[in-house]
């Protein structure tokens, strides 16, 4: 009984594990690479992200590097949370 206990029962284990079919790492990653590109943009047009409060005074170029920001965020949102992750 011990021999079964030491070896087999770790392999039962593992063998009731599942894959992981949605990726919340690379949902992460996904989302992180979204907000770099965003920092970018607002720096291209030498704002500072984060720092834009009011939509009706902001600057055209803001509005578009959200506009941006939102459609990367929901491309994440449908692709990369039913990404296959191992």
């Amino acid at each position: 009984m011990r021999v079964f206990r030491t070896l087999f029962a770790p392999l039962l284990v593992f063998a009731a594990a599942t894959v992981v079919e949605a990726g919340p790492i690379a949902y992460g990653i996904c989302q992180t690479g979204c907000n770099t590109v965003a920092v970018a943009c607002y720096a291209g047009a030498g704002l500072t992200f984060g720092t834009v409060v009011a939509a009706v005074a902001a600057p055209a170029a803001a509005l578009a590097c959200n506009t941006a920001l939102g459609t990367c965020s929901a491309a994440c949102a449908t692709v990369a949370l039913f990404a296959p992750t191992p």
